[in-house]
């Protein structure tokens, strides 16, 4: 078309709506009244135009997110039973957290492997077990979350020992999607977008740097996604710019958009009035949708207190289920492009991220950073900036900080705990640990009961 039907109305500048919103706020000063300043060090406005645009080419999913149903590994028999099941209700992906050694022929068994994404968590990984599962399944899309880099960040010590656990890594990198790069650690600890977007980065420069270019078709990674809707959705929109400036920067093809696993965030997720979570997960599996993730696992609204039921999952499944199907988001990874706000924040976040992993890497690494306690320090700074914006009440939790149910009561649900346990074992480096908002809070109403 040459004539579009609003080249009819004069162009606005964007000083022309800045001096308009003026006029409207009748003295009232601008800056002060309507710009923000988030966690991030970020400036928000009021208004964004094609000018806050960014020239991104960011490769993103040629196909529709998969939805991910997770069950735990006890026994084979159980466990497919409950593949299947998942599978006949809408899920298209599987991820098995294996507590122990498993028979991947029994946990397969009748199970489409063709049409289906399958995630292993592995606890104690081998190339044995990894090559029987590889043997078992030729067919399958199989992701295997061997992270021993992430095993050190979150338990503060490796699998086994630097030594053993390389010389795996070394074994495995040239399987096909064999190496996970967990950033949802960064999230549920407290870390804001930026730094999740560095360390992530630096996480995966870690392992190129240990194992070579060879590893780089076979990385997958793994974020959680945070309530603040727009910044998620452009965070990982950012990753993969980052990466694909690592990649140039390494002289290293980048031929394929990465695969991203995304799930919500336990952060912000309560004990009391719980049934709030499910709103709170839906808004995170959005903007992980919207934000580009290939598959997108949702948390069970109970799953804090709860063992894992048949009710929570369905649940969990369903809101997914909504928003492909009855909200039409089949395909929804190019809906963010050309939107202006997430745009500029795309482009912010990762100027952001940058200068954080340049920093990590002037001082030798992510994990010469972690031994030093520099990566902890850093994370703790920002959770306790925003465990200080929900106690004050400035964050809002419903039903936890503000408008609580004083009738609620929660101390005879609790089939299992959800609060952080204290570990006692010796570690090489201080663990950095997923930290709720409202444990002291909920901890505090239950002694009250």
């Amino acid at each position: 078309m040459d004539n579009y039907l609003f080249d009819e109305f004069e162009k606005v500048s964007p000083q022309a709506w800045k001096n308009k919103i003026q006029v409207d706020l009748k003295g009232a000063d601008y800056n002060e009244t309507l710009l923000w300043d988030n966690n991030e060090g970020i400036r928000v406005k009021p208004f964004y135009t094609k000018e806050d645009r960014a020239s991104f080419d960011i490769k993103l999913p040629s196909s529709n997110f998969n939805i991910c149903q997770k069950i735990q590994v006890d026994n084979e028999v159980s466990a497919n039973q409950k593949a299947k099941d998942a599978l006949q209700r809408g899920a298209d992906a599987i991820e098995f957290i294996c507590v122990k050694s498993i028979d991947p022929v029994i946990l397969l068994k009748e199970i489409d492997v063709k049409h289906t994404h399958f995630y292993f968590r592995l606890n104690t990984p081998n190339e044995e077990l990894v090559n029987h599962i590889r043997e078992s399944v030729k067919q399958a899309t199989i992701f295997f979350n061997i992270d021993p880099i992430g095993t050190l960040v979150k338990t503060g010590n490796w699998h086994r020992n630097y030594k053993a656990d390389t010389a795996l890594l070394n074994k495995l990198s040239t399987i096909q999607n064999s190496l996970l790069v967990d950033a949802s650690t960064y999230q549920n600890a407290g870390a804001n977008c930026s730094q999740q977007l560095a360390y992530a980065l630096a996480h995966t420069h870690e392992y190129i740097a240990q194992l070579g270019p060879n590893c780089v078709p076979n990385l997958h990674f793994r974020f959680a996604v945070g309530s603040n809707y727009f910044f998620e959705i452009a965070k990982l929109r950012a990753f993969r710019v980052l990466l694909a400036e690592l990649m140039s920067f390494l002289a290293l093809p980048n031929t394929k958009a990465a695969h991203i696993f995304a799930e919500p965030s336990t952060r912000n997720k309560t004990l009391y009035d719980y049934n709030v979570n499910m709103l709170r997960s839906t808004s995170e599996s959005m903007s992980a949708v919207l934000g580009g993730a290939n598959t997108v696992a949702n948390i069970p609204y109970d799953d804090l207190f709860h063992e894992a039921n048949e009710f929570g999952d369905r649940i969990s499944r369903n809101q997914l289920l909504i928003l492909k199907e009855e909200c039409e988001m089949e395909t929804p990874h190019t809906i963010a492009n050309g939107v202006y706000y997430i745009e500029a924040l795309t482009q912010q976040l990762v100027q952001k991220a940058l200068e954080i992993f340049k920093q990590i890497e002037k001082g030798g690494g992510l994990l010469k950073q972690l031994k030093e306690g520099t990566i902890q320090r850093k994370i703790n700074e920002s959770a306790q900036r925003e465990q200080a914006d929900f106690d004050r009440g400035e964050l809002v939790l419903l039903g936890t900080n503000k408008i609580q149910n004083d009738n609620d009561r929660m101390k005879g649900e609790l089939q299992k705990s959800p609060f952080l346990k204290e570990r006692k074992e010796k570690t090489l480096l201080q663990p950095i640990l997923p930290k709720r908002l409202a444990e002291k809070l909920e901890q505090k109403r239950l002694e009250n009961e």
